[in-house]
């Protein structure tokens, strides 16, 4: 087996709060777009393969915006989100037009993952240290770690925008070990601090915006798509019986299964970079300013990558 470290972009999301493909968006001077950015970290890490998990309506625009640029550097590899792509015995639920979520969407990659493999998503800004960091855990994972996990982690204040609520996955953590993520969906600023809502806003629960929070970038042995499998189709008994539409299949529930069941281990690479991101139209001025400024301190070149 292939052990050279993979990096896997979901970049399937239909960007609904947004509106419009946000993952091809240009934030950068030069027409960069944010996944150029994590792109670029990347590949300074180490990484020099990408599999593109999009939706095949997207190849177009995202080959001629994304891929076909970047597979100057890197291997380029790309598969799509079907909703058709379940397990034998089971079929799309009548009216169902939502894709079946991040766990679903990594399991699009099962046929070309041949390595230990990293997973962000393609519209967040995650910073040079966090790729770094995953490069260093999937370089040194062994045969025998089939079961050892890594989970960049942020500080929740350096997540937020000031333009609405956001989603993240609290963690819980012993020393730097990952006990459990619960998904709050509706987290927002409360002057210097931070509340969530579990009842779209009728009541405020204050949290500490200190707390650890997952964006969304793992690291993990190739074998964690054979459980991916097995718990999708379990999954998917209750889901298309109790909320056929709108059901989903979240990366970190998967994690959290194997955590309860005590069959895996999740090491915390923690990170103090902010958070950019366009989950707001909003949002995009702020992300221009930023990235415009690391260009200027010298952190990434202008422009990222030549044109020639």
């Amino acid at each position: 087996m292939n052990r050279e470290p993979i990096l896997v972009v979901m970049a399937a999301g239909m960007g609904s709060r947004y509106g419009g493909m946000k993952q091809i968006d240009p934030v950068g001077k030069n027409g960069e777009i944010i996944i150029d950015y994590s792109l670029f970290d990347a590949m300074r890490a180490g990484f020099r393969r990408v599999i593109f998990i999009i939706q095949r309506k997207n190849e177009k625009d995202f080959r001629e915006v994304v891929g076909d640029r970047i597979s100057r550097y890197m291997e380029v590899q790309y598969v799509f989100q079907d909703l058709e792509d379940l397990p034998e015995g089971f079929t799309l639920p009548e009216g169902r037009t939502k894709p079946w979520g991040t766990g679903h969407a990594v399991l699009a990659c099962r046929n070309q993952i041949d390595a230990p493999f990293a997973v962000i998503n393609a519209d967040d800004f995650y910073g040079r240290e966090a790729f770094l960091k995953i490069y260093q855990f999937l370089s040194s994972l062994t045969e025998e770690d089939s079961y050892h996990f890594a989970m960049v982690g942020y500080i929740l204040k350096n997540t937020l925008t000031d333009n609405g609520y956001v989603s993240r996955g609290v963690c819980s953590l012993q020393e730097n070990r990952l006990c459990g993520i619960t998904e709050r969906t509706r987290i927002e600023k409360d002057g210097d601090g931070a509340h969530y809502s579990e009842d779209n806003g009728e009541t405020w629960i204050p949290i500490d915006p200190e707390t650890t929070v997952s964006m969304n970038l793992w690291g993990f042995p190739a074998g964690i798509l054979k459980e991916m499998e097995i718990r999708f189709s379990t999954f998917l008994t209750h889901a298309i019986k109790e909320n056929p539409l709108k059901a989903e299949y979240y990366l970190p529930g998967v994690v959290n299964e194997l955590l309860d069941e005590n069959k895996a281990t999740v090491e915390v690479l923690h990170s103090r970079d902010k958070w950019y991101g366009v989950t707001y139209r909003e949002d995009k001025p702020a992300v221009q300013a930023a990235l415009g400024r690391m260009m200027e301190d010298g952190i990434y070149p202008d422009p990222l990558f030549p044109q020639n």
